[in-house]
């Protein structure tokens, strides 16, 4: 059994900030990809986050693959109780309604935030839970996935536990040859 734990930027890191912007359907076809790749080598279960951007494009991408594969599973991880309350209204039900399609939902910690060790708790969660981890994240440039980025590298220590890396250049290619395709078949 073969469980991935995905995660990355988020939406305001990647200057994407309305839900009909282009690159969120550029994005979620490239994590379909990688995904698609994944349970092709036995891919089980999809562990990710909540955070605006690639976690929740994530759960998506992974929803969207369902049909085609009805035996993936997929885990929306909280780190805390009360995760997005301050969040706006369009977005929490977006969160909301996430839940409901996942096959599993849970908080790591059922108490409401109240320090950063909750959310170092949820990575711990996170890594001995799944046995490789997939970031989209490219360390040149720093964004909140670097704490993810870190406790992998710590991880990776001491487990053997690899890391997909989706940098910045690797996104502009993914993308470009995306678009390139797209627009040949609406030529054809």
């Amino acid at each position: 059994m073969m469980n991935i734990w995905i995660s990355g930027y988020r939406n305001y890191e990647l200057n994407i900030f309305r839900s009909d912007d282009q690159r969120i359907e550029v994005l979620k076809h490239l994590l379909g990809q990688q995904l698609r790749t994944k349970i092709e080598q036995g891919l089980t279960w999809v562990l990710t986050g909540g955070q605006l951007g690639i976690e929740q494009w994530t759960l998506e991408a992974a929803l969207d693959l369902k049909r085609d594969y009805p035996a993936l599973k997929i885990a929306l991880i909280l780190p805390f109780a009360d995760f997005a309350q301050k969040w706006q209204p369009e977005k929490q039900t977006v969160l909301l309604k996430l839940k409901e399609k996942v096959d599993f939902c849970a908080e790591v910690s059922r108490r409401p935030y109240q320090s950063p060790q909750q959310l170092k708790n949820w990575q711990t969660f996170m890594l001995k839970h799944t046995k490789q981890a997939l970031l989209v994240y490219d360390p040149e440039h720093p964004g909140k996935s670097r704490y993810d980025y870190q406790a992998i590298q710590t991880y990776q220590c001491r487990h053997d536990y690899p890391l997909d890396l989706l940098d910045f250049d690797w996104l502009q290619t993914a993308s470009q040859d995306y678009l390139e395709e797209i627009n040949e078949n609406h030529l054809q």
